[in-house]
């Protein structure tokens, strides 16, 4: 009983996913305060801190999938923070490369570009839910990454 009410607090991440209006964009915007936290140690950390979500999100997104009878529960948020972690640890430090960050990372999480949508059709429970939103922050950290490098500053 304790685990599935740890499980359901971090799938939640505290309470961004019970909003009842956009969960998952209230779930990648409560990934914030442990991106800031981790971010004045580098990108390294970042990505440590989004690989430390994303195991423990399997698990927790595997116990309230498993609860709720839902393949994808929509209050299961946690996948958004992994996901935006990956994203932002590829933008450049500031609130412009913040917000690049998210709205890029909302973007593919939306569209579900390959491989995001084949993981999430394709693997089961918890992985499928978290993966899709790894791979959602991937491509959003691609596209960070090669505007970074093409930009004339």
């Amino acid at each position: 009983m304790a685990r599935e009410r740890l499980a359901h607090v971090l799938a939640v991440w505290f309470g961004c996913g019970h909003v009842p209006i956009a969960p998952g964009t209230a779930g990648t915007l409560g990934a914030l305060p442990l991106y800031f936290a981790v971010r004045p140690w580098g990108a390294g950390a970042v990505l440590l801190a989004a690989a430390v979500v994303a195991a423990v999100g399997i698990w927790a997104a595997s116990v309230v999938a498993r609860k709720t009878g839902l393949e994808d529960p929509q209050i299961v948020v946690i996948d958004e923070v992994a996901g935006v972690l990956v994203t932002l640890a590829a933008a450049p430090e500031g609130w412009l490369g913040t917000i690049a960050g998210v709205v890029l990372f909302r973007v593919f999480d939306f569209s579900k570009p390959w491989p995001a949508w084949a993981a999430e059709r394709g693997l089961p429970g918890g992985l499928g839910i978290v993966l899709d939103d790894v791979f959602a922050g991937i491509w959003a950290a691609l596209v960070l990454l090669g505007t970074r490098a093409f930009s004339p500053c």
